[in-house]
């Protein structure tokens, strides 16, 4: 039981907070001898976190869904055309890579050169000063931020890391940033949880503790919406910082083989 806990709130900590969940878990089924979590579990553990993304956010996406009526604005229904764009390069490297992508969670070199990667992804952003900033993405913006989202299926490569980064580089405000890059999550973490279910049913469901996934499910929405309502904070007040520290301390404690 306590291992789907642990499992619940490393997912809902770290795939928000711009540390990376998949180098976490990574971590963690190291240190604590933990099994990996199993299709079955990640694909309920996305949808807990994709939960905590649509609560948080219930405002902009009825915003989105609206548009689609006569009653919506043609700014909300060019967002839907800005996050199909985005998301189309997550689809093209999961479809390629799906198959193979097992073997790069096995490397300590990628794991600690993908934390450093997300420290430098943070601290560029925070280095490039714009004079004006938007709230809203454009087209070419919501192609790089998906691209950004399609590189962090490395572990150790935070999705909301690179995302966000990428957003502020290309001229959106911290906010902007941030809720474009929560908005690109849901089809991820939709996508990413059909696959594993659907992996699951084919290999078909073990004997589980179905008390177990439950609690890890809710474990990862209850600390899913803490940390994305922390990440705002933090980024309102200009501390993003912070997360470039403990990935770059990380990554280097990775490749000196202290933690794994």
């Amino acid at each position: 039981m306590i291992r789907y806990l642990i499992l619940g709130v490393v997912q809902g900590a770290t795939e928000f907070l711009p540390i990376s969940s998949s180098g976490h878990l990574v971590l963690f089924q190291r240190w604590l001898h933990l099994d990996p979590p199993g299709v079955l579990l990640e694909a309920l553990l996305h949808w807990g976190t994709l939960a905590a993304i649509l609560v948080v956010f219930r405002s902009d996406i009825l915003a989105i869904l609206r548009s689609l009526t006569p009653r919506g604005t043609i700014e909300d229904r060019k967002e839907i055309g800005l996050l199909l764009a985005g998301t189309v390069p997550i689809v093209g490297v999961g479809l390629v890579l799906r198959t193979s992508i097992g073997g790069i969670f096995g490397s300590p070199v990628i794991l600690g050169v993908s934390f450093l990667v997300t420290a430098a992804l943070i601290v560029l952003s925070l280095a490039v000063r714009r004079t004006v900033e938007r709230n809203r993405a454009r087209f070419g913006d919501a192609v790089c931020i998906g691209i950004a989202q399609a590189a962090s299926i490395l572990p150790g490569l935070s999705r909301s890391g690179a995302t966000i980064a990428v957003g502020r580089l290309a001229g959106l405000t911290p906010r902007g940033a941030a809720r474009f890059s929560f908005l690109l999550a849901i089809p991820a973490l939709l996508g990413a949880g059909i696959l594993n279910l659907w992996d699951a049913l084919r290999a078909g469901i073990p004997e589980t503790s179905w008390l177990g996934l439950s609690l890890g499910v809710v474990a990862s929405f209850l600390v899913g919406m803490l940390a994305i309502r922390t990440l705002l904070a933090i980024l309102v007040r200009g501390r993003f910082w912070v997360f470039a520290v403990y990935c770059g301390v990380l990554g280097i404690v990775v490749l000196t083989g202290v933690a794994v």
